[in-house]
C-alpha cells in the first residue's frame, strides 16, 4: 500500500485529533510516522486519486488540524511516497534541512498575490505617459484616422509600451510587499498574470499585509490585484518526501 503525505512536522508536535481522517473513499485514517525528531502525517494512499473537491478539502482540513497546534511543513496535495518506509527514509536523509524549515517557518502563513493590467485603464496610463504616442494618435486622428501602416505603427507602439509596463508594474508590487515579508517566491508565469508572487507573512502580521495590499490596489488603480490567504507555506518547504501524483492544491 503506498503511503500518501499531508506534511511533516516536529516528534513533539502535538497529537493529531483522535478520528482525524483524510483523502479517499472512505477516507483513510491518518496516522504519524517518526524518524529522529521529525514526523511525516500519513494515510494510506487510495487508489487512482485525483484533484476532486472532496479530497482537496480533505487534504486541506488535515493540515488546518494539525497546524492548529503547532508548525506543519505542508505536502501539497497528491503527495504519495511508495511505502512508510520510504517516507521515514526521507525524513532521515534530509532531517537537517526540515528542522530548519519548522524553525523557518514557525508562525508563520503564506499569501499569494497575483496582479494583471486593467486594460482600457494602463492604455490611458501610457498615452498619458508617452508625448511620442499622443502625437501620433493625434496625427492619425487628424488624418481621418491614418493609413494602415500608420495604425499599424501606432499599435506596435502601444503593444511595447504596455508590455514595458507589466515588466515595470511586476517589479513595483513585488518591492512595494516584499519589507513585510520574511521570505519571497516568484510562482511560475500563467497566462493573463503578469506577477504571481508569494509571500511569508508572520501570522500576526497578516492584517498588516492585507491592508498593503489594499493600499496597493487603492494607489494603482490601472491593476487589479488578487490576495489570497493565508494559506499553508506550500512554496517555502522545498522539495518533500515525495512527488505529487496528480494535479496540485494551491498553484
Amino acid at each position: 500500500m503506498s503511503t500518501y503525505v499531508y506534511g511533516i512536522t516536529a516528534r513533539s508536535h502535538a497529537a493529531l485529533p483522535e478520528g482525524l481522517t483524510g483523502v479517499g473513499e472512505p477516507p483513510m485514517p491518518v496516522r504519524v510516522l517518526t524518524e529522529g525528531d521529525l514526523a511525516a502525517i500519513v494515510s494510506d494512499a487510495p487508489e487512482n486519486l485525483r484533484p476532486k473537491r472532496k479530497d482537496l478539502l480533505a487534504h486541506q482540513n488535515v493540515l488546518s488540524e494539525a497546524g492548529a497546534d503547532g508548525c506543519v511543513l505542508p505536502m501539497r496535495f497528491g503527495s504519495v511516497a511508495p511505502d512508510d518506509k520510504a517516507v521515514t527514509g526521507v525524513l532521515a536523509e534530509r532531517a537537517e534541512h526540515y528542522q530548519e524549515r519548522l524553525q523557518a517557518l514557525d508562525g508563520k502563513v503564506e499569501y499569494n498575490v497575483k496582479a494583471t493590467h486593467v486594460e482600457e485603464a494602463v492604455l490611458h496610463q501610457v498615452m498619458a505617459e508617452s508625448p511620442e504616442l499622443r502625437a501620433l494618435a493625434e496625427a492619425n486622428r487628424q488624418a481621418g484616422g491614418g493609413t494602415y501602416e500608420q495604425r499599424l505603427q501606432l499599435g506596435e507602439m502601444v503593444a511595447a509600451a504596455v508590455k514595458a509596463r507589466e515588466a515595470q508594474d511586476a517589479t513595483e508590487v513585488q518591492q512595494a510587499l516584499e519589507p513585510l515579508a520574511a521570505a519571497v517566491s516568484v510562482g511560475p508565469e500563467s497566462t493573463g498574470w503578469l506577477a504571481n508572487v508569494s509571500f511569508l507573512v508572520a501570522r500576526d502580521s497578516a492584517a498588516e499585509f492585507a491592508n498593503a495590499v489594499e493600499e496597493l490596489r487603492k494607489d494603482r488603480p490601472h491593476l487589479d490585484l488578487r490576495l489570497n490567504g493565508p494559506l499553508p507555506p506550500y512554496s517555502f518547504v522545498e522539495p518533500g518526501p515525495a512527488q505529487p501524483a496528480g494535479t496540485a492544491a494551491g498553484e
